[in-house]
């Protein structure tokens, strides 16, 4: 089951944790360092809601980010 959304497509994305450390010149030391870089996912807030689809007569569940459900791009049953 992705974590994807419906709507817009958003998904899982990765990204990096940097540990630094020194103090930065402005403060008067020699400058920060980077002594580790660890990989971390920024997941979207998927929830499982029900649409009302095109006609508006039936629903369907679909997986829709929390953005797009305040935004009112869906209409909830």
């Amino acid at each position: 089951m992705a974590r994807v959304c419906d709507i817009c497509g958003k998904r899982t994305q990765v990204g990096s944790m940097v540990e630094r450390r020194g103090i930065t010149k402005k403060k008067g030391g020699i400058g920060l360092r980077i002594t580790s870089r660890v990989k971390r996912k920024f997941k979207p807030n998927i929830q499982k809601v029900r649409v009302l689809t095109q006609d508006g007569k039936t629903a369907t569940r679909m997986k829709v980010c929390t953005r797009c459900i305040k935004a009112g791009k869906i209409f909830k049953r």
